[in-house]
């Protein structure tokens, strides 16, 4: 079985004010659910792989620390960066929204927002290439890392294929409906060659979602 994490709630999903993608850090809120999940999960991995942005690090800690297993950080498993930070430098999620929203209608799987941004295609490609890594990871590896790139993988292991603007466009659907919420925990297991089956922690998705409505 590998198992994935999504980050716990970070300052951006709190509506916070837009910064670097890879520098925006957990809220106090997601700290304290990265720090449930870590002890709910009850894996002891042979691998702890984590996306390189800070927020995936943040979240992958505290369950290092109990585990006694390093964080080793993949590049492949980083964020979708759709929109250029720097292009919207201190806006707020309601600001931000309809640009992001502006991006998805277009459904341009070769627009870039910006010298800093990913397009589509190339997003495609980097989660596809870490697909093609899945069958040699060993049992019991966990990674932590982003909800819309889960939503790719996934999708891209259910035999969805190619970049056009028609499928980017069924994808954002397929990606709206898929529950993932902070610190959403999901384990994948390969069923036969090229064949992986999906199986939600529900438990762990409902405790981390009680916490949210716990506020100190």
């Amino acid at each position: 079985m590998i198992y994935f994490v999504r980050h716990g709630q970070s300052t951006a999903n709190a509506g916070g004010v837009t910064m670097a993608h890879a520098e925006i850090p957990l809220s106090g809120l997601g700290r304290r659910q990265a720090a449930l999940v870590a002890a709910l999960l009850e894996v002891e991995p042979i691998l702890l792989l984590s996306s390189t942005y800070v927020r995936a690090l943040e979240t992958a800690r505290p369950f290092s620390e109990k585990t006694s297993c390093p964080i080793t950080p993949h590049r492949l498993l980083h964020e979708f960066s759709a929109l250029d930070a720097e292009l919207i430098d201190g806006m707020v999620t309601a600001q931000r929204r309809p640009i992001a929203d502006a991006f998805w209608a277009e459904a341009d799987p070769d627009l870039r927002h910006g010298p800093r941004s990913e397009t589509f295609r190339e997003f495609s490609g980097r989660v596809a290439g870490f697909a093609g890594e899945m069958a040699h990871l060993p049992q019991d590896t966990v990674l932590f890392g982003h909800g819309i790139w889960f939503a790719l993988l996934c999708w891209k292991l259910w035999g969805f294929s190619g970049d056009d603007a028609t499928v980017m466009r069924e994808f954002r659907r397929f990606q709206r409906a898929l529950p993932m919420p902070n610190c959403a925990v999901y384990g994948l297991e390969q069923a036969a060659k090229g064949q992986w089956r999906l199986q939600a922690d529900e438990a762990v998705m409902h405790t981390i979602a009680d916490l949210a409505t716990d506020r100190p």
